[in-house]
C-alpha cells in the first residue's frame, strides 16, 4: 500500500500523502500507528533468510540492512504525518521488543504509554528483532498490532489493506468471491480448520493468517475493522466511526 511491491525500496509517496492526510483530518486522540514493510523490508529479509533465525555470520549484515530499510520507510511516513500537523514519533520495535521462537516475549511498553499520555502518536512497524532462542526473527506488523492493542487497552483496531475486507475466496482471482461483513473468532477458526484439511490453500487470498493474528485482541473485546485503504476516505471514515465498506470482527454472534 505505502510501497511499490514490484520495485524494491520504492515508496508509494502519493499513497503515504493521502493516508496521512486522512489520519490528520480524522483527528483521533490516543492513536497508535503500525505500518508494514512492503518492498523495503521483505526483499532484504528474504534474501538473508532472517525469518529462519541466525544460522551463519553472513546474516548479521542482512539483519542490519533489514532494520535500516524499515527505518528509512518509517521516516517517510513520520515526515508526512508531521507535515500534516500530527505529532508523530518513530518507535523502533527492535529497540523495545524481544521475541521467543518468533512470538513476542518481552516488550517495554512504558515509553509508549507516556507518549500517548502526552498526546504524541507513536508510529511502529513490522521489524527484524532479536529473539531469545533463534538469535533474531521477523516480527510481523499483525502480531505487533494485536499485542499493542491488548497491552494498551485499545477500543478498536483498523486494518487498511488493498481489498474491501475478508472474502469467502480470493477476490483478485474469483469473481464470485463474497465480502464477509461481520464475523466472530469462532467462525474464523472454522475457516482455519477447513484450510488445514487435505492441504487446502487459503482461498481468502492469504488474509486469514493475518486476521488470525488479531484474535487475541478480539477475544479481549477489541473490535477489528478491515477496510480498503486504497480507496480514498475509507481510512478517514473508519477512524471517525462512520459507515464504511469492510469486515467487522468482534466477539458475539454474527450480525449478517
Amino acid at each position: 500500500m505505502i510501497t511499490n511491491k514490484e520495485k524494491p525500496l520504492t515508496p508509494n509517496l502519493p499513497a503515504i500523502e493521502r493516508l496521512t492526510s486522512e489520519i490528520s483530518r480524522a483527528n483521533v486522540s490516543r492513536l497508535v500507528l503500525v505500518h508494514g514493510g512492503g518492498s523495503f523490508g521483505h526483499p532484504i529479509a528474504k534474501q538473508y533468510s532472517i525469518e529462519e533465525g541466525y544460522r551463519d555470520q553472513s546474516q548479521i549484515m542482512g539483519f542490519s540492512k533489514t532494520r535500516q530499510a524499515m527505518t528509512t520507510l518509517n521516516k517517510l511516513v513520520v515526515d508526512s504525518l508531521i507535515q500534516h500537523n500530527i505529532p508523530a514519533v518513530a518507535v523502533q520495535p527492535s529497540s523495545c521488543t524481544i521475541t521467543k521462537q518468533g512470538r513476542i516475549n518481552l516488550m517495554e511498553e512504558r515509553p509508549l504509554r507516556k507518549l500517548l499520555e502526552m498526546g504524541f502518536v507513536p508510529v511502529l512497524y513490522g521489524d527484524a528483532v532479536l529473539d531469545s532462542d533463534t538469535g533474531f526473527a521477523i516480527l510481523s506488523g499483525d502480531q505487533l498490532i494485536s499485542s499493542l492493542a491488548t497491552r494498551l487497552e485499545a477500543e478498536r483496531i483498523i486494518i487498511g489493506i488493498d481489498v474491501d475486507g475478508l472474502y469467502t475466496s480470493d477476490p483478485k482471482t474469483d469473481p464470485k468471491a463474497r465480502l464477509i461483513q461481520h464475523i466472530t473468532p469462532q467462525e474464523l477458526r472454522k475457516m482455519q480448520h477447513k484450510i488445514g484439511e487435505a492441504g487446502v490453500t487459503d482461498v481468502t487470498g492469504g488474509m486469514l493468517g493475518k486476521v488470525l493474528e488479531l484474535m487475541p485482541a478480539v477475544e479481549k473485546g477489541i473490535q477489528v475493522i478491515i477496510v480498503n485503504a486504497a480507496k480514498p476516505s475509507n481510512v478517514y471514515k473508519a477512524l471517525k466511526g462512520e459507515s464504511v465498506v469492510g469486515t467487522v470482527i468482534e466477539r458475539g454472534e454474527t450480525v449478517a
